[in-house]
């Protein structure tokens, strides 16, 4: 297994079009509910397990060899928000490309022919790590961390924030992060006897609403 890979794949200069995005933090600050380092523990650690373990899921489970175009159905059933959608498929886009360089493989090619307009960025983490040769519980990992990486970085640059500050946080959510890809990676094990229906679909409402509303500003410094 070439553990390597999950290392280029979970780092923030791999070019997934993920500086670009600030998983919702933009719309918090603005709201007034991340304004400091305490408040963005606590964002992260929400969204670490709500859209974190629902995207460590779908990942998982594409790694483990599942269809991903089934996947990708069950990720738009738990994506609600238009806005949200919009931007896992565009993620999942700009992904596309850059594993396909990395790792190229005729399961990114099917996948990339299937879904011309982009796939959901967690099933094609799922499909980079299968790709690279990496394991359902990596893939499980590199999801959840992503989904508190994203918002730690972008909050630096909203709020200048001394940026210790912001990688200890990410330092405090290691448990957290431990306990959702291993909840991701068992629910994955489950897809064979109980179908999509074992993946994790938790929900968020109020970044489901906060992320249409930010898609609507006029001025904003993240594409979401």
């Amino acid at each position: 297994m070439n553990r390597a890979a999950l290392l280029v794949l979970a780092d923030g200069r791999f070019p997934a079009g993920g500086h670009a995005h600030s998983g919702g933090a933009e719309a918090a600050v603005i709201a007034g509910r991340v304004r400091d380092v305490a408040s963005l523990r606590e964002f992260c650690r929400g969204r670490l397990h709500t859209s974190g373990l629902v995207a460590a899921g779908l990942a998982a489970a594409t790694a483990a060899g599942h269809d991903p175009l089934l996947l990708d159905e069950a990720a738009d059933a738990r994506t609600p928000a238009p806005a949200l959608r919009h931007v896992a498929r565009r993620l999942g886009r700009q992904l596309l490309r850059a594993v396909r360089a990395a790792w190229p493989s005729a399961e990114l090619d099917a996948l990339a022919a299937a879904r011309p307009h982009g796939a959901h960025q967690s099933v094609v983490l799922g499909l980079a790590a299968r790709s690279a040769g990496l394991s359902p519980l990596d893939a499980a990992y590199a999801a959840a961390y992503e989904s508190v990486s994203g918002p730690a970085t972008a909050t630096v640059r909203l709020l200048s924030l001394d940026p210790f500050d912001a990688t200890a946080v990410l330092a405090r959510l290691a448990a957290g992060i431990d306990h959702v890809a291993t909840r991701a990676d068992q629910a994955a094990r489950r897809v064979p006897a109980e179908g999509v229906g074992a993946l994790p679909a938790a929900s968020a409402p109020l970044l489901d609403i906060t992320a249409e509303q930010h898609a609507a500003r006029p001025v904003r410094l993240f594409a979401s």
